[in-house]
C-alpha cells in the first residue's frame, strides 16, 4: 500500500523552453486537479429506457494557492504567463518525480498551460495570497498521466 498525502506532493515547472529543466514548483499552499469528461449521448431504444453516456472530450485543470511573494521565480514565471499570454509545461504529481514512495514511483498530470485566474486576496490577518488556475493549452504535445521521472521533452 502507497498512501500519499497531500503535503508530500509536488507540482513541478519546466523553466526551459528548449529542452526539460524540470524546478519544484514550492510556493503552493492548497492545489486541486480536477479532470473530467464531456458527456455525448448514446441512447438507443434498445436500452429499455435508460439513458445512456459515453465520455467524450477530457478537460483538465488545476487550481492552487501561492504566497505573494514578489522575489519568487515560480511567481513571477506565472504572473508573467497571465500578463503576457504566455504557457508553461508543468507536473502536477502525487510525489517527488526523482524517488520512488513505498517502492512506487510517483504519478500525475503533465501538461502545457495556461494562467487562467491570477486573482489576489488580501486578508486583514494574512499574508497577501493569489489563486491561481491553470489549464492545458495548444500546444505540439496533448496533456499526459506519466510515471516517475520525464526525460524527454
Amino acid at each position: 500500500m502507497a498512501i500519499r498525502l497531500g503535503m508530500n506532493a509536488k507540482l513541478y515547472r519546466n523553466s526551459s523552453t528548449s529542452s526539460l529543466d524540470w524546478n519544484e514548483f514550492k510556493n503552493v499552499k492548497d492545489l486541486t486537479l480536477n479532470l473530467e469528461k464531456s458527456e455525448a449521448d448514446v441512447t438507443t431504444r434498445g436500452n429499455d429506457g435508460w439513458r445512456a453516456t459515453v465520455g467524450a472530450l477530457k478537460d483538465a485543470s488545476i487550481e492552487f494557492q501561492m504566497v505573494w511573494d514578489t522575489a519568487d521565480d515560480d511567481f513571477t514565471a506565472i504572473k508573467d504567463a497571465w500578463f503576457n499570454d504566455t504557457s508553461i509545461e508543468f507536473a502536477v504529481m502525487d510525489g517527488p518525480m526523482e524517488a520512488p514512495i513505498g517502492g512506487q514511483p510517483s504519478q500525475g498530470l503533465r501538461a502545457h498551460c495556461a494562467v487562467i485566474n491570477f486573482s489576489r486576496s488580501e486578508a486583514l490577518e494574512d499574508a497577501i495570497m493569489v489563486d491561481v488556475s491553470i489549464k492545458p493549452t495548444y500546444a505540439t504535445q496533448a496533456p499526459q498521466w506519466i510515471t516517475g521521472t520525464v526525460e524527454t521533452a
